[in-house]
């Protein structure tokens, strides 16, 4: 065979191994894009002595794979320097790193790679153990680290504790409000904590969430004070009822047109008993903003009343009249001193007004103000003194019958007028008032607050577990 020949034969064999290798690229067992895995680079070229055997060639590149441990059952054939790969593995980078190590062997014009990848099993678990086995790795070489951050965060609450024992001695001492007190201490401590959380982090190598964690409290605060707006301005609405202390406990006041007891004040809002025993909650908000008004902040509370009397009464005597009920009522003060003051001119009476002031912490507004406007009532009718309704015309359309009477039996009735049995009111046992001052019905004198004081104490306190601010 001459050299033409050769070549020719040369040439087909070399398409006949670029066609098998195309066609062993196409194969549907070999993936279109290997899954991304570490680079295994190949080394550059492997020397073998120049113009060696093919079967040099072949023993050389089998015993390279079989070191490697990568491949299960490899062999290479080499013909004609032509390289022909087969086994199985079960990684695509270590099929690819086998074809370029063949490549780049000395005397190797083509590579034909038969090598297979194989597919694991269903129930293969091998992964999930290496990642198991990996974890565990991880975590035996943190417990060093993990000891050291919760030695930190226990001397964290240690310093917590003492920093607070330190806080109450020295400057909490200093707030004479509960609720004040509470504020700054918690603010102490938190505080503290954070500053324990931030070594924590830096412990465990966290450096950047640690000043996310500083930087960021402020901007939480922020969101938590937009988001809980209202119950942040209760908050806020409590401590300044507390340091300021317009009302204490058992003040009677009155917010919004609502009235009642104070019985206790929390962080959210004040529960006032009305004078129905009804238990009234008003946020602080609410509070803090409106219109107060104290009726037990000044022991001293006046009271008026009107009385109509008849034009024919003299003023002067109704006035002197009505003061001496007034002063001589065990209820009313000297000071100030009651006033009896003509107010209008009516249709049918002169109206007169009454003012006088009486204890409020010790009798009772509306018992009082009911046993004077009886006694004056009554004393008025003794003296005389007429006291009209109101003038009304009456039509009569068929007219009015009159009856005329005998001057006799004008006598006998003037003579004998009808006596009227008047009850005296039983004495109340316990009370300093006489038996025209109180009556049965009237009861006691005294101001209600002792006995819905009682009834808060038998009813269910809707607000068990609260904290009350005006205890301190």
């Amino acid at each position: 065979m001459n050299t033409v020949s050769r070549m020719l034969v040369f040439l087909l064999a070399m398409g006949v191994c670029s066609l098998v290798c195309v066609a062993q690229e196409k194969t549907p067992e070999q993936p279109t894009e290997p899954p991304p895995a570490e680079s295994l680079p190949a080394p550059k070229a492997v020397n073998v002595t120049p113009e060696v055997a093919d079967s040099e060639i072949s023993t050389r590149l089998t015993r390279i794979l079989k070191a490697t441990e990568w491949f299960e059952a490899p062999r290479v054939e080499v013909q004609d320097g032509v390289a022909f790969l087969s086994g199985t593995t079960d990684d695509e980078k270590y099929r690819q790193w086998a074809g370029d190590l063949s490549r780049n062997t000395q005397d190797v014009v083509a590579v034909v790679n038969r090598i297979e990848i194989t597919q694991p099993d269903l129930f293969d678990l091998s992964a999930s153990y290496g990642t198991v086995k990996s974890i565990l790795r991880k975590s035996v070489q943190s417990i060093p680290i993990i000891l050291a951050a919760l030695l930190v965060l226990l001397f964290t609450f240690l310093a917590m504790f003492i920093a607070g024992h330190i806080a109450d001695f020295t400057l909490l001492r200093r707030f004479q409000n509960k609720l004040l007190r509470g504020v700054v201490r918690k603010g102490l401590l938190l505080l503290v904590f954070l500053l324990g959380i931030y070594l924590v982090l830096q412990i465990a190598g966290l450096t950047r969430l640690a000043a996310t964690v500083l930087g960021g409290t402020g901007l939480f605060g922020l969101i938590v004070g937009i988001a809980f707006r209202d119950i942040a301005e209760n908050f806020l609405a409590s401590i300044l009822i507390s340091m300021q202390n317009p009302f204490r406990y058992g003040d009677l006041i009155e917010v919004e047109g609502i009235q009642g007891f104070v019985q206790r004040v929390n962080t959210r809002g004040t529960l006032l008993m009305s004078l129905d025993g009804n238990h009234i909650q008003i946020p602080n908000a609410i509070i803090y903003k409106s219109k107060i008004l104290n009726f037990t902040s000044n022991p001293k509370v006046r009271l008026d009343f009107m009385v109509g009397v008849g034009y024919d009464v003299p003023l002067n005597e109704a006035q002197s009249l009505a003061k001496e009920i007034l002063e001589s009522h065990p209820a009313v003060l000297d000071d100030p001193e009651p006033t009896v003051l003509v107010e209008s001119l009516g249709s049918s009476t002169v109206n007169l007004r009454l003012y006088y002031w009486i204890d409020g912490h010790q009798y009772s507004v509306l018992k009082v103000n009911s046993s004077m406007m009886r006694l004056v009532k009554t004393k008025f009718e003794e003296q005389g003194f007429s006291m009209p309704d109101d003038a009304r015309e009456v039509i009569f359309p068929q007219g009015v019958p009159v009856t005329m009477v005998s001057a006799e039996e004008t006598e006998v009735t003037t003579a004998a007028p009808a006596q009227k049995t008047v009850r005296k009111p039983a004495r109340v046992a316990g009370d300093v008032q006489d038996e025209e001052t109180v009556t049965e019905a009237e009861g006691s004198l005294a101001s209600e607050y002792n006995e819905l004081e009682r009834q808060s104490q038998q009813a269910r306190d809707p607000e068990e577990d609260s904290t009350d601010l005006l205890s301190s």
